[in-house]
């Protein structure tokens, strides 16, 4: 699959050129000479007879970038001064940080924000511990946790690394639903730990949302902790990839003029996010789902199911289907991919029912190219932000954390979760709805509100006070 130049690797070059003529204008054909895109480029006088420019373009990968460069420096009368990766600059020092809420401005407001006016408060949550939702950042926090085991596309890469994804879902928690939420990367993949670790931390947050914990040891954190805590436990490589796949899914039947209990659907992919969107498609009505991972169709008769798997062909399959994945297409409405790339190719979807529904979710490379699927489906979704359709967590996880601690729920039900993935759907209107709009933009200002409202509701909460 081509892929173009992308902002994520988006590189600014110094330079010191010439202040002839055609200078600046050779950088820009250099630049697209190889394949990249001029994005900015800021020229200040340098010297006598010299100018200094800083290009902005975007590469498709490193050494994309690097034979930027390279053409860059071979102009004639250009010297190079540095390279800044725009992405590292970004990350320098964090994306996130804490502010006080209140004034430090004298003696007085010491008083009442520490010693001794805060002693007052305290006392007053030892006497009814409720009010540590009213008095506390508690009712506006989230824990992001994640032991690094399966983090993006780049799998065990541990606590470390992913410390710059945790700050990013921390940012988009704040920029999307106003939620103060923290990183927590642990140093274990003990499960016992993990969970021990969440419990005794628990008291300092509203809610805990479990990011990249690799499958099947996910599961049990999770249904561990719901059961032990009292605050929302949402793992969101399941939770929000299924809510986010059941609105655009939602959607994409209203297109093509189907509906979810008659549709047969094929999914590839029976890992965490795979089961959590197998089991909201089940809990809103679908009737006739095939899953297969990489052995094949999961059935009853397949010998070494685990506990997971052997859930999926109780639930699944009632034909007892014991192929592979392409010819679990053959006549579906539907292809859910939540697995890995390059599975399938066109001949594939062609044997697909007619106005079928593709959603090749495996990222960044998906199980077919878009392009090609969309010779013979009706609806492309990817969750590639370079195409229509992206099928993108943040248009859940947000939303979803503002409606649970606004109505101060201690669980999370499938309820909720059908709830938000309904509201989500709706923000697309009958006049917008179309092959190539399905799902609303992250940045829709409806979005979030929609979603929280929604799981409120369906909580039976009440708004923030």
């Amino acid at each position: 699959m081509a892929v173009g130049p992308s902002v994520s690797y988006s590189i600014t070059v110094r330079l010191e050129v010439p202040s002839r003529g055609r200078a600046v204008s050779e950088l820009t054909h250099a630049v697209e000479s190889v394949g990249g895109a001029v994005t900015a480029l800021d020229v200040t006088p340098f010297g006598h007879e010299r100018l200094r420019v800083d290009v902005t373009c975007a590469a498709r990968d490193t050494d994309h970038a690097e034979a930027i460069v390279a053409a860059l420096s071979q102009i004639d009368g250009v010297v190079l001064s540095k390279v800044s990766d725009r992405t590292f600059l970004l990350h320098l020092g964090g994306k996130i940080e804490t502010q006080s809420k209140v004034p430090l401005r004298n003696r007085d407001d010491l008083s009442m924000a520490y010693t001794p006016g805060v002693a007052r408060v305290s006392v007053a949550i030892a006497a009814n511990r409720d009010d540590v939702r009213r008095l506390t950042i508690k009712r506006n926090s989230v824990a992001v946790v994640t032991d690094g085991s399966a983090v993006l596309g780049l799998g065990n890469i541990g606590p470390y690394a992913a410390l710059p994804v945790m700050e990013g879902k921390a940012a988009l928690f704040k920029r999307f639903a106003g939620i103060d939420a923290w990183p927590v990367c642990l140093d274990t993949q003990d499960t016992d730990e993990i969970v021990r670790t969440v419990q005794i931390i628990a008291p300092a947050f509203g809610g805990i949302n479990l990011e990249d914990i690799s499958a099947p040891r996910c599961f049990e954190v999770e249904r561990r902790l719901r059961d032990l805590l009292d605050i929302p436990v949402f793992h969101d490589d399941q939770h929000g990839t299924a809510i986010v796949v059941l609105a655009a899914l939602t959607n994409a039947l209203r297109v093509v003029g189907k509906k979810l209990p008659a549709v047969r659907i094929a999914m590839a992919g029976a890992g965490a996010a795979g089961t959590a969107v197998l089991k909201l498609l089940l809990a809103s009505g679908a009737t006739d789902i095939v899953v297969c991972d990489d052995q094949g169709a999961v059935h009853s008769g397949r010998p070494g199911l685990g506990a997971s798997l052997r859930w999926t062909a109780e639930h699944t399959n009632a034909a007892g289907y014991s192929g592979d994945l392409a010819g679990a297409l053959r006549n579906a409405d539907v292809f859910i991919g939540l697995s890995a790339p390059n599975l399938l190719t066109g001949d594939d979807i062609a044997t697909m029912a007619s106005e079928a529904i593709v959603f090749a979710l495996a990222n960044p490379d998906p199980e077919i190219d878009p392009d090609v699927a969309a010779e013979y489906a009706a609806v492309v979704a990817t969750g590639r932000s370079d195409y229509p359709n992206q099928i993108n967590n943040v248009l859940a996880f947000p939303g979803v954390f503002r409606g649970l601690l606004d109505a101060q729920s201690r669980t999370v039900t499938d309820e909720m979760l059908v709830a938000a993935a309904r509201a989500l759907a709706g923000v697309v209107s009958t006049a917008e709805l179309g092959p190539h709009y399905i799902i609303p933009s992250v940045f829709n200002p409806d979005v979030a509100s929609a979603v929280a409202a929604a799981v409120r509701d369906a909580a039976g909460g009440r708004a923030r006070s």
